[in-house]
C-alpha cells in the first residue's frame, strides 16, 4: 500500500518534516517514491508547503494519507474538511 506520510528532518530539538508519498513498508526515514511538500511545526503559526496538484494526483490513485498528513492536506486546502460525527451520549 502506498501511504502519504511525514519523514522526520532538522536538528535534534528543532524538527521539520518532507510530505512524502512512500511504501507503506518502508522506513519513516527511508525511501521514497515522491517528494510533494514540507511542514515546519516551529515558525508561529506553522508553515505547510504542499504542492496540491501532485497530492491530488496520488489520493486519485489510491494513495492512503496518515491522520497527521490528512490535517495538514485539510489545512492546506487540498483535502476538504470531514464533518465531526455526532457523538452518542445515550
Amino acid at each position: 500500500m502506498v501511504k502519504i506520510r511525514l519523514m522526520r528532518m532538522g536538528m535534534k530539538a528543532a524538527p521539520s518534516y518532507r510530505v512524502v508519498v512512500s511504501e507503506a513498508s518502508s522506513p519513516r526515514d527511508g525511501r521514497f517514491i515522491e517528494n510533494i511538500g514540507w511542514y515546519n511545526p516551529l515558525t508561529d503559526p506553522s508553515t505547510i508547503n504542499i504542492n496540491a496538484e501532485r497530492a491530488r494526483h496520488w489520493l486519485s490513485v489510491g494513495a492512503q494519507p496518515t491522520e497527521s498528513v490528512r490535517q495538514l492536506l485539510e489545512r492546506a486546502g487540498v483535502l476538504e474538511r470531514e464533518a465531526q460525527p455526532e457523538s452518542a451520549s445515550k
